[in-house]
């Protein structure tokens, strides 16, 4: 078992010690850490995770000292530390462009908004937070207020986190580019569209996954913001995401490039066609798992408007889709590299007719629980051995004679069976 006796061993034997993660070390504390601060002046990266006899002191022991101006980087989850161990970080976390904080539930509202206030973090460009209680809409704004430099921030369980502060947090996140929020149940639409009504030019990506606000609202606002910044958009597991709720993300987000509605089993072609019509710029990944009501006019639709920049497109468990959508592909599609069409009911037809386009150069393909798929479709498979360097055949009829033949034949082509 690792103690403070043999961290410290370490960190006099390695002063030129760069990254260092400790987890579930029960036997480590502060005097490890603070001899890790102390000798190891070059250190950049620190993760500390599940350690139950760490305490403020050790972090601090470790942040105010010869590390502070070399650490970039820094993750602390499951420690019982306080809202001083914030303080610490905030003022003297001065080189931190990178800093997750998880499962910290000592840590209060003060805590997030002394680190803000204390005006170290100018160069933290992301921030990553997980089920810490004390993130509120007072302390997210604190952050991005006195964080020029923060592009990306990730919120995560964050259960104090409301629509109260979104407007406000893009008002003074003058270059924030990228901004997740998982299982955040007090976030809704009203909220994201106030956001993006205020968010910087530079603002690039925006995922909302599991949030059970995120649902349709009774009446848009008065004023749509349109976002044109913005090129990747996921919408992830949020059951009250519907129809109503997707044509209004389509007429704000015209120049979409990247699209996830992955879980979405409430949206219908309805909601997903004036997506496609007001995108402008070109899908070039759009993953639509689970979206078990779209159907062959949905997939059409999508690749006779995109096929010309179409990279990656998944149908899995989207038990609608059938042959028609490969005939689509196969005629609309020329840039398209992988395409998963897991649980969806094709048939040997839909398979020959992809083998047969000669503009497309699938790399990757899956018909993973295609149960229409048979060993008819082996030679058809067999043909594609220019381009596939991966196929997926898991729970279909194909039969394991039939996959050693193709391995045969796709031998540069990883078969998963």
């Amino acid at each position: 078992m690792i103690t403070d006796k043999g961290l410290a061993a370490v960190a006099q034997g390695c002063p030129e010690l760069k990254s260092l993660t400790i987890e579930g070390c029960s036997g480590v504390a502060n005097e490890g850490l603070k001899a890790v601060g102390r000798f190891c002046a070059k250190l950049q990266a620190v993760s500390i995770k599940n350690c139950a006899l760490v305490d403020d002191q050790g972090v601090s022991g470790l942040v105010c000292s010869a590390t502070a101006s070399s650490l970039t980087k820094v993750r602390l989850q499951g420690l019982n530390i306080t809202d001083a161990s914030l303080a610490v970080i905030g003022y003297y976390g001065k080189s931190i462009k990178d800093l997750t904080l998880s499962r910290l539930p000592a840590v209060g509202e003060r805590g997030f908004w002394v680190m803000a206030n204390a005006l170290g973090l100018q160069k933290l460009r992301r921030m990553t937070v997980v089920s810490c209680p004390g993130l509120t809409d007072l302390a997210l704004a604190s952050v991005a207020k006195f964080s020029p430099s923060l592009r990306l921030v990730n919120l995560k369980r964050c259960s104090k986190v409301s629509d109260g502060c979104l407007k406000e947090f893009a008002e003074s996140s003058k270059v924030l580019e990228n901004l997740q929020i998982e299982e955040c149940s007090r976030v809704t639409l009203t909220g994201i569209l106030a956001f993006l009504l205020n968010c910087s030019p530079k603002f690039k990506s925006l995922s909302l996954s599991k949030c059970v606000g995120i649902k349709d609202i009774c009446s848009a606002p008065a004023q749509l913001p349109v976002c044109k910044s913005l090129r990747s958009l996921a919408i992830k597991d949020c059951p009250g995401f519907t129809d109503a709720s997707l044509a209004v993300v389509g007429m704000i987000c015209p120049q979409l490039e990247n699209v996830n509605l992955s879980g979405l089993s409430a949206v219908t072609d309805s909601g997903f066609l004036p997506l496609i019509k007001s995108s402008n710029s070109g899908l070039v990944n759009v993953d639509l798992n689970g979206c078990e009501n779209l159907t062959d006019a949905a997939v059409s639709a999508l690749v006779k408007a995109h096929g010309a920049s179409l990279a990656h497109l998944s149908l899995e468990g989207c038990s609608k889709i059938t042959d028609a959508s490969l005939f689509a592909i196969s005629e609309s599609c020329s840039q398209l590299a992988e395409l998963d069409l897991s649980n969806c009911m094709v048939s040997d037809y839909g398979v020959a007719v992809l083998a047969a386009a000669k503009q497309l150069r699938l790399r990757v393909l899956s018909l993973s629980g295609c149960m229409k798929v048979t060993q008819k479709s082996v030679p058809f498979l067999g043909s594609m051995s220019s381009s596939l360097e991966g196929l997926n055949l898991q729970f279909n009829f194909i039969g394991n004679h039939n996959i050693a033949s193709l391995e045969k034949q796709l031998w540069r082509c990883d078969i998963l069976a």
